[in-house]
């Protein structure tokens, strides 16, 4: 086909315009064409093929279905930017989405030895931990649990929570301004209950995401352990050179 020529290797080019193709005029979890039919609209091997659907998976573009093809991922959306954003709701805002929020579970324990290392409290001292399901567009998208500190967050309830976003109560209710977000986060599976509340199969790709958020004080407020779906996400970093 006219449009595969030149020096760049076939099946790169053929990224080139399935990539654009797919950011032009697909939906999310639309079917692409099968190889087959794909070796024959543009005129290459079916290994040509083969490796550019390989490429476009791993940039997140598309996902494969066993027996059934390949789909157009939902993170062919606009990437959030982890260096500026770390609420969910304004992350999804952010990239054109409509975020909802599901509270599964909302009780005051008592630290763990565990949770008090990563909270910087005292063991045994109360904390309040939040399982929330976080959607987009009504997708499951992150299975979420949150830890803050019941001395500074004394009066947090399910209603205040099921009313607004959770930064929103930490300035509004308790004025706690946050200075700084660190978040880490790695490659793992979907365990059969994290799967079901996902909308995904057991052992599927997901993202685990650590973060802790610190106030103007310096001071812990926030420890959230996530489970997000690996076809939903796609995170970008910006890194600025200092002096």
């Amino acid at each position: 086909m006219a449009e595969i020529s030149g020096t760049k290797p076939l099946y790169l080019q053929l990224v080139e315009i399935l990539e654009a193709k797919i950011r032009e005029t697909m939906e999310a979890n639309e079917k692409l064409l099968s190889e087959r039919e794909l070796t024959h609209v543009y005129g290459v091997s079916r290994i040509t093929v083969r490796l550019a659907l390989q490429e476009l998976e791993k940039r997140g573009m598309v996902y494969k279905v066993h027996g059934k093809g390949t789909f157009v991922s939902e993170v062919s959306s606009p990437a959030v930017d982890l260096s500026t954003a770390y609420s969910f709701t304004d992350q999804m805002r952010r990239v054109g989405r409509v975020p909802k929020t599901k509270i599964l579970s909302f009780q005051r324990i008592q630290a763990t030895d565990y949770l008090a290392q990563r909270l910087q409290v005292a063991l045994g001292e109360p904390i309040f931990e939040l399982e929330r399901l976080r959607l987009a567009d009504g997708i499951p998208m992150m299975l979420e649990r949150t830890y803050v500190p019941a001395l500074i967050f004394d009066s947090l309830s399910e209603k205040k929570l099921q009313s607004r976003p959770l930064y929103e109560i930490f300035a509004e209710d308790f004025g706690q301004i946050i200075r700084l977000a660190e978040e880490e986060f790695y490659a793992s599976i979907a365990l059969e209950n994290e799967a079901r509340l996902l909308g995904i199969q057991n052992g599927d790709a997901v993202l685990h995401l650590i973060r802790k958020t610190y106030n103007d004080k310096n001071r812990i407020i926030e420890y959230t352990f996530s489970i997000a779906r690996a076809d939903q996400f796609r995170y970008k970093i910006s890194h600025t050179r200092g002096e």
